[in-house]
């Protein structure tokens, strides 16, 4: 018997609510860290799944993050349950924290972590704190809000820490823990990795390899106008639709798409914190996973 799924918390999330899920045979869970290209994949998948350019409803309707307390589980539930095309369905929990289901498909995307991090610090500028307090019930922090640390400092600090990667998952060892799961079962039928950088190179072949791992047929002259709609500048184009903000927590839907690039991370560090992180990273993940997730 497979162990129960570990329950991650924070203050805006819990794993606790797939629990309760219904799965139906066939569902796509794309299971991602912060800024990994979740976005992104959710909509590849949609484009996939409904064969159209044009989403019926935003793509957070539609592919709802079922951990986020700020909507309430019976809400999101039932719009999923009213979804009669093969569902798709985002989360930032580990694959250690899900029920594992075999008629489920769990895609996890990968991205260079010093990327992932400077998106990341960059995305927790462009949240509206007070509204995402107002709809989780936390209380204000005490006393004046903090000067921000530029960038690289930050950056810095961050390969530095040391925090426990279950508690604190957009943390160096929280990426790797959450992607060192996934690595270990990359060899199981219904578990997929892709790699943001193979993305950005290959969109095309990227979008075909995942169609066929999900047994999805698209027909030939549908593909361009489908490809089209995935890239970074149409996206960044309709962020109306499909920036990720039900609830109004972003300050702008714009700025969710700000970069996407590759490389970023690197060039805010000099040699002693590439070193630092670099042996930070041979202590947390297997040397394959890393020269995967860097390549």
């Amino acid at each position: 018997m497979s162990a129960a799924p570990f329950r991650y918390r924070s203050p805006d999330e819990d794993s606790a609510r797939w629990l309760d899920f219904p799965f139906r045979d066939g569902d796509i869970v794309i299971s991602t860290r912060s800024k990994s290209g979740t976005t992104w994949l959710q909509m590849i998948c949609a484009l996939l799944v409904l064969r159209t350019p044009e989403l019926p409803a935003p793509l957070s309707r539609l592919s709802p993050w079922l951990d986020w307390l700020v909507e309430p589980t019976g809400e999101v539930f039932a719009r999923l349950a009213a979804q009669r095309h093969r569902r798709f369905v985002k989360t930032h929990t580990p694959l250690d924290g899900l029920p594992l289901d075999p008629r489920v498909t769990y895609v996890v995307v990968g991205r260079h972590p010093l990327d992932l991090a400077v998106s990341l610090y960059h995305q927790t500028g462009n949240l509206n704190r007070q509204r995402l307090r107002e709809l989780t019930g936390e209380p204000a922090p005490a006393g004046p809000p903090r000067a921000a640390t530029p960038v690289g400092d930050w950056l810095a600090e961050w390969i530095d820490r040391q925090p426990d990667p279950r508690t604190e998952l957009d943390s160096l060892p929280g990426v790797l823990w959450h992607l060192g799961d996934a690595w270990q079962r990359r060899g199981q039928p219904n578990v997929v990795l892709v790699h943001y950088a193979d993305l950005l190179a290959d969109l095309p072949g990227q979008m075909r390899r995942l169609a066929d791992r999900l047994g999805l047929v698209v027909p030939d002259e549908q593909w361009p106008a489908l490809v089209e709609a995935a890239t970074f500048t149409r996206m960044r184009e309709r962020a109306d639709r499909l920036a990720p903000d039900p609830v109004g927590v972003l300050r702008s839907r714009d700025a969710f798409f700000r970069h996407g690039g590759s490389g970023q991370g690197q060039a805010l560090l000099d040699d002693a914190a590439l070193a630092r992180y670099r042996a930070r990273v041979a202590g947390l993940a297997p040397p394959d996973l890393t020269a995967w997730l860097h390549r």
